[in-house]
């Protein structure tokens, strides 16, 4: 009656390279789900330590409805001082509960799909906030981790392929690498730059940094669209200065993101134009007048769907591996 399965990294890898499309679907159908309030998605809770500021690990329970009867939490670590030896910054679980039951039903490495769901997001909102298409376009990438290297991925699955792409990081082999990697797969030029001025000033920017606080100060122009997928990039000036996509409000607006201190800035919510569900439904529709910004703070309902459907073709695959006898109890009496 209860069972309890691992899936490792290297299935939900395998899982997740061959299953793009279906995941940017996915990812839209969850946000539309999410919209409709058809799921639960607490405040993530934040441990930090004292003797490392820049690092945390962050617990996001979630529940996706009774119609998927899926709940369950990510515990994701972020600890950036990880890339100096050259390991990633992040790592994380997840694990999935029974919604009948309450009990857990398996634990999957999750850093993977972290990286899946944040980088569709980031895809399905250049895809949808830049309907005309990207061709013509060029696409700065600032930040060249592996959070920068999903999105370019996911965006090529979502067809946004551009003209060219531009990569800007403080560590340079790192952005060079990036470069080299979209050149080689998606069959476009890409080059490095020193410049974060240049890279700022292309159609489209997307931040994938571990900055802590702005420091981009100067607003964005009519007609470009900004992935703000680190949060904390943009000073409020920019913010308020930009029509304003979110996944969530009420989430995003915490934690010292950019809009939250644009919040704090203001007193109000008046700059957030709307959320993305939003604008997939045809509810919000941003005009050219102004930059767009999204800004997700990441939705631990997003895990979950992208997870539940890993752990579905590891079974299939046969790749999810049974613990027998994991739960020492399994009687009342």
């Amino acid at each position: 009656m209860f069972k309890f399965e691992i899936v490792a990294g290297g299935s939900v890898r395998e899982v997740l390279h061959d299953s793009r499309r279906e995941v940017l679907d996915l990812v839209r159908r969850t946000y539309r789900i999410h919209e409709a309030g058809k799921t639960v998605n607490p405040d993530s809770y934040f441990l930090r330590f004292p003797q490392k500021p820049d690092s945390r690990i962050i617990a996001l329970p979630a529940f996706l409805g009774p119609e998927a009867g899926v709940a369950g939490i990510k515990w994701i670590a972020s600890f950036p001082d990880n890339t100096r030896s050259g390991a990633p910054r992040a790592s994380a679980v997840l694990v999935l509960n029974d919604y009948e039951t309450g009990y857990p039903v398996a634990c999957l490495e999750a850093a993977t799909i972290s990286s899946a769901r944040t980088a569709a997001s980031a895809a399905v909102a250049a895809a949808t906030l830049r309907p005309e298409g990207h061709r013509g376009k060029r696409i700065a990438v600032v930040g060249a981790g592996v959070i920068a290297r999903n999105i370019c991925d996911y965006l090529h699955a979502a067809d946004c392929v551009p003209d060219a792409y531009l990569v800007h990081d403080l560590h340079e082999p790192s952005g060079q690498a990036l470069a080299e990697h979209l050149h080689t797969t998606q069959q476009v030029p890409a080059s490095f730059t020193t410049d974060l001025a240049e890279a700022l000033a292309a159609d489209t920017v997307v931040f994938a940094t571990t900055a802590l606080k702005p420091y981009v100060t100067t607003p964005f122009r009519a007609g470009q669209l900004v992935l703000h997928i680190s949060l904390r990039d943009l000073a409020p000036e920019v913010i308020l200065a930009a029509q304003n996509i979110l996944d969530d409000v009420d989430h995003c607006l915490k934690a010292d993101t950019s809009p939250h201190l644009a919040e704090q800035a203001t007193g109000s919510r008046d700059f957030v134009t709307g959320t993305l569900a939003g604008v997939l439904n045809g509810e919000v529709t941003p005009d050219g007048g102004r930059p767009v910004i999204f800004s997700p703070f990441g939705l631990g309902v997003l895990d979950l769907a992208v997870g539940a459907f890993v752990l579905e073709q590891a079974r299939r695959d046969g790749t999810a591996i049974e613990i027998p006898d994991f739960f020492g109890e399994t009687r009342r009496w």
